[in-house]
């Protein structure tokens, strides 16, 4: 339930519906399932097997190479980077839920971010339509006009500063939302795998009951069936688009947690004779699953927010943030009862990141209890080291509750989990466990776990197919900054200023791995 809790985050919910309407509706799912089978699964598998049959954590487990440790220490370094900036999104979603609560108490039902006249708003706001709701578009473009949901986005959330010369003042109201978030976090995590077992039976759960709730009152809105087929409807010259592919492997990748340590760690808490091959199999499917469940939750409201505008589903379709915090806000102003459903909406976000990052927590802390000499053990060592890596964390995340915090959090999405350096770690742990220590050996030790030998396609992915699939998916891609969060596109494709010379991208990409 931990790996299920950790796999399933907010990339689910405000990505891959994203990524599937805009890269041919149901034929995306081609692309993204040959990625799941060809790297996804096999490196998901491999992690959690290593965990179950070292014993240990990220740090540890890798000394069945002792050589190559070097890769334990990668995933940690990269593990604590995502959980100093993913905690960023909770707060947000935090923020959201207590102004949705707060704005229908004061006014009686209103959303704060539905309407003009707020201090925070500018005189260019305005309460109709705008066609786009794409906030990088709708921020950048020269419209006279900007709508109230985005303005409560920069103007009252986020406080936006020009740039990252201009930090600006910490803002109040996300400093302590960043306190509740980190005491949320510490306080499910303290005492080990057996209260965080305990709580992801709720964080993990809840979101999905939420989901069905959110879909069938989405089905019953005016224009769902036009979201719908949006989402769905296939396009196949779209199979000869590069950025497809490379779409469909960077959803894979983020999406199963690949690469960050932790669930190795979490596969040290298995009994030795668990069926890791069967888990890892069940969760691949439950994680993709998800993905394309909450894609028919995400685009029934965005079809309703068309209709009610008048506008083409294509014109408020969004990702990342811009769902999360403009696109989905904006629609459930429209329906009655609507702090109802925001409320359930950002508590849904809430559980959806908090299970993701309280597991990312307790992988980092395993890791680094698991190499501390018994000389300096003590009897609250495990409460001590997680209250140790929530505070250093809070205050690197100070810095990104500024005004100019938003500029702050692009960089550490960039250079800590980036895809050349999710993508550099997956290559290497596949190359290391086939050709230094064997796949047949690790296929043995497998079968002497869970009692018969998985699946030789295993082998052939770990030697060959992996490896391959990393090293080309890498060269075909280079980070792209979009306002407020960050996309891989192919070489050439328009979409945003690229944030280096192109003779310069051999020194990002050695930064990134590095």
């Amino acid at each position: 339930m931990s790996c299920v809790g950790f796999a399933v985050g907010l990339g689910n919910v405000w990505r891959f519906p994203y990524l599937c309407y805009r890269n041919g509706g149901g034929v995306f799912l081609i692309p993204y399932l040959l990625m799941a089978v060809l790297g996804g699964v096999p490196i998901f598998f491999l992690e959690i097997s290593l965990g179950q049959f070292m014993k240990a954590g990220s740090l540890s487990a890798w000394n069945i190479a002792p050589l190559f440790k070097g890769l334990g220490l990668a995933s940690l370094l990269i593990v604590f980077y995502c959980n100093t900036y993913y905690v960023l999104v909770l707060s947000w979603a935090l923020f959201y839920l207590g102004s949705a609560v707060a704005g229908a108490v004061a006014s009686g039902g209103d959303l704060p971010w539905a309407t003009c006249g707020h201090s925070w708003n500018s005189p260019a706001c305005h309460d109709g339509p705008l066609g786009n709701s794409s906030h990088s578009n709708s921020s950048q473009s020269d419209a006279p006009f900007r709508s109230p949901v985005l303005e409560f986005w920069e103007n009252r959330v986020l406080g936006l500063s020009g740039g990252l010369e201009e930090p600006g003042q910490l803002r109040g109201d996300l400093v302590l939302c960043l306190v509740v978030c980190w005491a949320l976090v510490y306080f499910c995590v303290w005492k080990g795998i057996r209260s965080a077992g305990k709580v992801v039976y709720v964080t993990a759960l809840l979101p999905y009951v939420v989901l069905l709730a959110l879909l069938v009152r989405g089905a019953m809105l005016p224009g769902a069936a036009t979201g719908v087929r949006f989402y769905l409807q296939p396009d196949w010259a779209q199979l000869a688009r590069p950025q497809v592919w490379i779409d469909a492997g960077t959803q894979i990748f983020f999406s199963y947690a690949i690469g960050l340590g932790a669930l190795t760690a979490l596969g040290s808490y298995n009994r030795f004779h668990n069926d890791c091959y069967r888990d890892s199999l069940l969760l691949a499917v439950i994680n993709s699953g998800t993905s394309f469940f909450a894609g028919f939750v995400v685009f029934c409201v965005l079809g309703f927010m068309a209709h009610e505008q008048g506008t083409d589903v294509g014109a408020v379709a969004d990702s990342g943030p811009g769902l999360a915090f403009i696109a989905y806000p904006r629609a459930v102003a429209l329906m009655p009862v609507a702090p109802l459903w925001a409320a359930l909406f950002f508590i849904m976000l809430l559980m959806l990141g908090l299970d993701s990052q309280f597991v990312g927590v307790e992988g980092f802390v395993t890791g680094i209890l698991d190499v501390v000499p018994p000389a300096y053990q003590f009897r609250f060592q495990r409460e001590v080291m997680v209250l140790l890596c929530c505070l250093v964390c809070f205050c690197i995340d100070l810095s990104m509750v500024t005004e100019g915090g938003m500029y702050v959090f692009q960089l550490f999405d960039y250079y800590s989990a980036s895809g050349t350096t999710l993508l550099w770690q997956a290559f290497w742990e596949s190359v290391i466990i086939a050709w230094v220590y064997g796949a047949d050996r690790f296929l043995d030790d497998v079968s002497c776990m869970i009692g018969y030998r998985p699946s030789r396609w295993m082998k052939w992915c770990w030697m060959v197919l992996t490896p391959l699939v990393c090293l080309r998916w890498r060269r075909l891609t280079q980070p792209v900054f979009g306002l407020h969060h960050l996309e891989y596109k192919v070489r050439g494709a328009s979409g945003g200023p690229s944030p280096v010379e192109d003779g310069n991208t051999k020194a990002v990409i050695l930064e990134s791995i590095m």
